[in-house]
């Protein structure tokens, strides 16, 4: 009866450290996620960088094209200009609103990481000794690194 007791205990703590790597794997996908977000804006601000230079040294009353929410509209450069600077600047910004984003899940991933004593497989592995001393003697959980 006694080491079903233990054996219950054992597995409850299981569950707990499946459930933390389970959370730490969710919280480094959210990360991962905003960071990928932020590349794709980043290369649409490169395009309509390109695309308004571009505009610029055309003349302002010859017609262009443009595509609005997959339907391809006829309209003239002093029409389209304007509103492509605007685009930019709304998507420069959202980048801006991401990046403090990304730095808050960073920080809380951070101490999530510290709270529950996570070491990620293949990260700092170049750790001076008495870091490794330190991280043999505490328990931890170890987290493989999901390279995708």
């Amino acid at each position: 009866m006694a080491s079903g007791v233990g054996g219950k205990k054992k597995g409850k703590g299981a569950i707990d450290h499946e459930q933390i790597i389970m959370q730490f794997n969710q919280m480094r996908q959210e990360y991962r996620g905003i960071m990928g977000k932020i590349g794709e804006l980043e290369m649409e601000v490169n395009e309509h960088g390109i695309v308004i230079e571009a505009l610029k040294g055309v003349e302002p009353d010859r017609r262009c094209f443009r595509m609005i929410g997959g339907v391809l509209v006829e309209r003239t450069v002093k029409d389209v200009l304007p509103a492509l600077e605007n685009n930019k600047e709304q998507i420069s910004g959202l980048i801006n609103k991401l990046k403090d984003t990304l730095t808050a899940k960073e920080q809380e991933l951070t101490a999530f990481k510290d709270k529950h004593n996570i070491r990620v497989k293949g990260e700092r592995e170049s750790q001076s000794e008495d870091s490794v001393q330190t991280a043999d003697k505490t328990s931890g959980v170890l987290v493989a690194q999901d390279n995708s």
